[in-house]
């Protein structure tokens, strides 16, 4: 499985769960995670890696960052869907 192929599966996922996705490729701060779930008075930013996969320095900040200033961010690793640490 790629990675690109589990976050097709966590989008899914997520939008079964009734949350409104957002695959972000771009933006204007690097090392953002790679998707944006959304509900009413809830955001959770989700960074998708394979089980061998590494995170950069800058996720790594941007998680921490993102989670400092009150978001739920997280890194899903593995070719499964787990549970959202939350």
């Amino acid at each position: 499985m790629k990675e690109q192929d589990y976050q097709s599966k966590m989008i899914k996922r997520l939008e079964a769960e009734g949350y409104y996705c957002l695959k972000l490729i771009k933006t204007n701060k690097n090392g953002i995670p790679d998707i944006v779930a959304l509900k009413p008075d809830e955001v959770l930013f989700i960074e998708c890696k394979l089980p061998n996969g590494k995170l950069s320095e800058l996720q790594k900040y941007r998680i921490e960052e993102l989670n400092n200033k009150g978001f739920k961010a997280f890194v899903s690793y593995g070719n499964k869907i787990k549970d959202f640490p939350f």
